[in-house]
């Protein structure tokens, strides 16, 4: 039996890149192309070399994630994934837990899938972009409807079946412009209270866009496969100032009220980094490489968003995954992340909140030239930047052993003797009044509509 060095993660893949949905945005739908033959359905060999060789890996640790994401993974039916729970329920320690997580898109669950997640314990990621039309621009079926009805219903199954879930919200064109309304539709409508925003960054070569940012294909399946390569980007993706004043929006709504209570992942991972503590997200860690995706062949991969042959590892049907994950291959993907930062990053005052963000978005230049910078340094800084204060009142608050929710407190306190027309705090240039000082909207105006592509 061998075991890694340290924990690692792991995305299976079980459907390969095969989806029912066919959102514009998705980089992993071409990846369909790595496997012309496939039939994209993780066989019963491959599963148990998956789960066992996991448990396998994490020898004489208390608690080992089997995390499942796509494509779409519910395509394999519920039988699999009972199945699969089984296996690793047999191969686990004893007093070992397991932590099942599952990543879709919603569309495909129902009372019985509802009733699995709860009764196994299973953490269900569920993308959703924010209210139908913000939803229904990118995230649309084969036929290129909208999909925000059928996610609903999976998620209303979620909820009256009491199943632990939370909202995975990228971050394009159509929403960057709407943190707060986003926001408080995840909160509030949705009931979400653990929420991951992810910025859309779709890099292409600049040859390819038309004079509006545009691609000559309608879906990723349209063109070739999917690299992280080119300097330019589409015009769905999110700019840097876009994803930092989004952030900052939700930010300032989520620490005057909702501290404790909703749990939004950026905002753990800032704090982690101003405690010292381990982030729980690789891309504002220091190094990289120790969370990575496995294909429904075996195939095991470095990173998630690096699924292409330079970056392959090895299959775990020839060689044990534990071994693949310690290759010196891996061991420098991992590295380059913190050895390749240009000299304007290394000297950056919020270098140990970002640590230089995810090496695919590092493809701009420095002020001086120097290659490697992140397309969204800018947010980045602006984000963190703005956090520094309440982010250290927390840390000071953790220190002396009492919550950080009373920076709720605070905050209400200051707000009390704000002006109507004093400027905001969030540093839009807005007054109080008319920004976060008045209510969030969950929903667009009539006036206020958003044009689907």
């Amino acid at each position: 039996m061998i075991t890694a060095t340290e924990p690692f993660h792991l995305l299976a893949k079980p459907t390969g890149a095969v989806c029912n949905l066919d959102c514009d945005y998705c980089f992993f739908l071409s990846k369909e192309m790595l496997y012309p033959d496939s039939d994209f359905r993780m066989s019963e060999t491959v599963l148990g070399a998956y789960v066992t060789q996991l448990i396998e890996a994490h020898a004489g640790q208390p608690e080992v994630q089997i995390a499942w994401q796509g494509g779409e993974p519910t395509l394999m039916g519920l039988e699999f994934f009972e199945h699969a729970v089984a296996l690793a329920e047999r191969a686990a320690e004893p007093g070992q837990t397991l932590v099942h997580t599952i990543q879709t898109n919603g569309t495909k669950i129902d009372a019985a899938w509802a009733e699995f997640f709860k009764r196994k314990d299973f953490l269900v990621g569920v993308s959703i972009d924010g209210p139908q039309a913000i939803h229904d621009a990118y995230r649309v079926t084969k036929g290129g409807r909208g999909s925000f009805e059928q996610v609903m219903r999976g998620l209303d199954h979620l909820r009256e079946h009491g199943a632990e879930w939370n909202a995975l919200c990228t971050i394009h064109a159509k929403n960057a412009d709407r943190g707060r309304e986003v926001y408080a539709f995840l909160r509030d409508e949705c009931g979400a209270r653990f929420m991951q925003f992810i910025p859309i960054v779709e890099r292409v070569a600049g040859a390819d866009l038309d004079d509006d940012g545009g691609v000559p294909w309608s879906s990723w399946r349209d063109r070739p496969l999917y690299r992280q390569e080119g300097t330019a980007v589409t015009s769905r993706s999110v700019t840097g100032e876009q994803y930092g004043r989004f952030l900052i929006d939700v930010f300032e709504d989520w620490v005057r009220r909702d501290i404790g209570e909703v749990f939004v992942q950026m905002f753990d991972v800032a704090l982690a980094n101003w405690v010292g503590a381990p982030p729980s997200l690789c891309v504002h860690a220091e190094t990289c490489g120790r969370a990575l995706a496995l294909e429904h062949t075996g195939d095991l991969y470095s990173c998630d968003h690096f699924v292409d042959p330079e970056n392959r590892l090895g299959n775990i049907l020839e060689l044990p995954m534990a071994q693949l994950v310690e290759t010196e291959q891996q061991k420098r993907f991992g590295a380059a992340k913190r050895d390749s930062l240009p000299v304007q990053c290394l000297e950056c005052d919020v270098l140990f909140a970002c640590h230089g963000g995810c090496p695919k978005d590092r493809f701009i230049e420095t002020a001086s030239g120097d290659p490697g910078l992140n397309y969204l340094c800018d947010g980045y800084l602006a984000f963190f930047r703005h956090i520094d204060h309440p982010m250290r009142r927390m840390k000071a608050l953790l220190d002396a052993g009492r919550a950080p929710s009373e920076l709720v407190a605070d905050y209400a306190a200051a707000d009390a003797s704000r002006g109507r027309n004093d400027p905001c705090t969030c540093g839009s240039g807005n007054k109080w009044k008319r920004c976060h000082g008045r209510p969030a909207a969950a929903g667009p105006s009539s006036a206020d509509t958003i044009e689907t592509t």
